[in-house]
This record gives C-alpha cells, sequence and structure tokens, in this order.
C-alpha cells in the first residue's frame, strides 16, 4: 500500500513564518483592525476608539501627547485590556497569527 502525504499546506506555513521573521513596520490602524477592534470591545475601528475617548487626535504627536495614566485608564474601561501595552501586545500576537495562518 502507497499514498501520498500533501505538504502543501506546511509549505505556505513555512513560507508565511519566513515572511514573519525579521524586523518590519506595521502601521498601528493594521495591527488594530475591526476584527480585532470587535473582539476586545464594541468599537468596530480604531479610530472609533480614539474619537470616543475625548482627545482630540489629528497627528502622531497629537496621540503621543495624550497621558499615558490617563490613556491606561479609558483603554481598561473600553476594551478587555487593562493597560495601553496590553493592548498593543495582544494586537501583535493577534497580527502574527493571522500572517502566521494566511492562506490556510
Amino acid at each position: 500500500m502507497s499514498f501520498k502525504i500533501d505538504t502543501s499546506g506546511l509549505d505556505k506555513l513555512k513560507g508565511n513564518m519566513e515572511k514573519l521573521s525579521g524586523h518590519s513596520e506595521v502601521k498601528l490602524v493594521d495591527l488594530l483592525d475591526s476584527e480585532f477592534m470587535s473582539k476586545c470591545s464594541s468599537y468596530s475601528s480604531f479610530e472609533e476608539l480614539v474619537d470616543d475617548s475625548g482627545y482630540k487626535v489629528e497627528s502622531a504627536e497629537d496621540f503621543t501627547a495624550i497621558p499615558d495614566g490617563e490613556w491606561d485608564a479609558f483603554i481598561s474601561k473600553s476594551t478587555s485590556y487593562s493597560t495601553w501595552e496590553e493592548m498593543q501586545k495582544g494586537a501583535v500576537a493577534n497580527y502574527a497569527k493571522k500572517q502566521l495562518f494566511q492562506g490556510l
């Protein structure tokens, strides 16, 4: 008896892993996409979350000017995460998982 094992899924997984290895930049809005935001909050986008925060954010500088403690409190109240750092780590893990299993 002989049979052939289809390893195309493993090859795709290996290729996806290679793409993930190394250094790459990902925009915050790509990490905090609608799927992620919907899972951890009642918001469908990061923009909605920021708009609801009460802070006027029109640039990266505006965003970084938000006091850390106040932003952490807002994230804790508005999402399933306790802090902004936790939320970012969750978003990175979610993004990596999606990229790893893309096309499988």
